[in-house]
């Protein structure tokens, strides 16, 4: 590849990574052009680790051929099992262990090496293998994410000339941080979501990070926390403790979020969450959507629990609605994006009562209120109470017993929350 075009598709890389380009976009987009200025890449594979709580990474692949590859991929851990021995078969691998940032191999004489992929790499016709690991320095590293890794092949019988060689080694290190910062946006948003919420993570990611910026909004409140969590944690080992929690939260996050709502804050084995919708009643039966459903992941989860011999437990939720702040709340160095209010202060002991009246589920007056004919007959009294440190005393609400002992009724009541 001639100085002019190489220039060109290093000017395209800074433009595309500037405007956010996709990763998967960038690589197709940059052996597209090499094709076309004179470096026939045949085959090329980037990836780079990433900071995820389920993959280690995510990596991007381009084939001058139509294949059932997808152009992108992630990838979990290599530390251990069948992933672990692939990595340690890699040309990356070895270009760790033995400190190299480059490595060329001729397809047509790999036979003797004991590197996954190049066979397969050499049967589909490529000729000639060159690896690169681009590494970062210590303040660019970011978790696991010390280096871009990539290979590219040609069909070419004499391979990549002295020409090609040197065009890929200007131009990959370029499309390497093109796709680290892309990546980097990748992780904003993931740690976002994961820490604060799916809303609360694009409020913040959208600029609004400034302390004491809240708006006041009205919402439904979810507050869910364990029956006897402390008792099991203190009769189960230490290693089964975050598990035994983790189970139980995927089950009622995962409820929420299919409901349509947003996870505020986890407060040891407590959820507080929230629904809104431009129609509240709306709201509410996707709040009792997100009950029905962990009441369902539940079942699931205990049967499983069981056969495994693991302790098993059931929660409490609360329901009610008021109006809240929403937003940044803490000091000038630590911010918290989150809901207060007294609404979310009467949402938690609604949901401590349960435990009072021996019921899984309590709602509030405002709650039952607020919904339509249909779901009101749903909800019956449990009595009038007064709650810890809330000025009121209200009647508070569960779910009709017929729900769940009456087939009839159990199928109006799912069509109902269906609706």
């Amino acid at each position: 590849m001639e100085l002019t075009p190489r220039l060109r598709l290093m000017s395209w890389l800074v433009n595309q990574g500037l405007t956010g380009l996709p990763e998967n976009d960038l690589l197709r987009g940059f052996c597209e052009r090499c094709r076309a200025g004179g470096l026939d890449v045949s085959r090329g594979l980037v990836f780079i680790d990433t900071l995820h709580p389920i993959f280690e990474g995510r990596g991007f692949r381009w084939n001058d051929a139509e294949t059932n590859e997808s152009d992108s991929f992630e990838y979990g851990s290599t530390a251990e099992g069948d992933a672990a021995q692939t990595w340690r078969r890699s040309t990356f691998y070895h270009m760790l262990e033995h400190g190299h940032d480059e490595l060329r191999i001729d397809l047509a004489d790999c036979a003797k090496l004991d590197f996954s992929m190049i066979d397969e790499l050499a049967a589909k016709g490529h000729k000639h293998f060159v690896a690169f690991v681009h590494r970062f320095g210590e303040t660019g590293t970011l978790g696991q994410m010390d280096c871009v890794y990539s290979y590219w092949v040609t069909r070419r019988d004499d391979g990549f000339g002295e020409q090609a060689l040197a065009a890929l080694r200007d131009l990959v290190p370029v499309l390497g941080l093109a796709i680290k910062s892309a990546a980097q946006v990748d992780i904003a948003r993931t740690l976002g979501r994961v820490y604060l919420g799916r809303d609360a993570s694009e409020q913040v990611l959208r600029g609004r990070i400034s302390r004491g910026v809240t708006e006041r909004i009205n919402a439904v409140l979810w507050f869910s926390d364990l029956r006897g969590s402390t008792a099991i944690s203190e009769s189960i080992g230490p290693d089964e403790i975050i598990p035994f929690l983790n189970d139980y939260a995927q089950a009622a996050i995962d409820a929420i979020h299919d409901a349509g709502g947003d996870v505020l804050k986890l407060i040891g084995d407590g959820v507080l969450a929230m629904f809104t919708h431009q129609d509240m009643t709306a709201a509410r039966r996707a709040a009792l959507r997100a009950e029905h459903r962990f009441r369902r992941n539940m079942t699931v989860l205990n049967a499983r629990r069981s056969d495994e011999g693991r302790p098993v437990t059931t929660a409490y939720v609360g329901l009610h609605v008021g109006e809240v702040f929403y937003g940044n709340i803490g000091s000038e160095d630590r911010l918290d994006f989150t809901a207060v209010g007294p609404a979310v202060n009467e949402v938690s002991r609604i949901a401590s009562m349960c435990r009072s009246v021996d019921r899984e589920l309590l709602v509030s007056s405002d709650f039952r209120a607020g919904l339509d004919a249909a779901g009101r007959h749903y909800l019956v009294s449990t009595g009038r109470f007064a709650l810890r440190g809330i000025g009121r005393a209200q009647d508070l609400f569960t779910l009709d017993p017929d729900i769940a002992s009456d087939e009839a009724v159990t199928g109006r009541y799912q069509r109902y929350l269906a609706s």
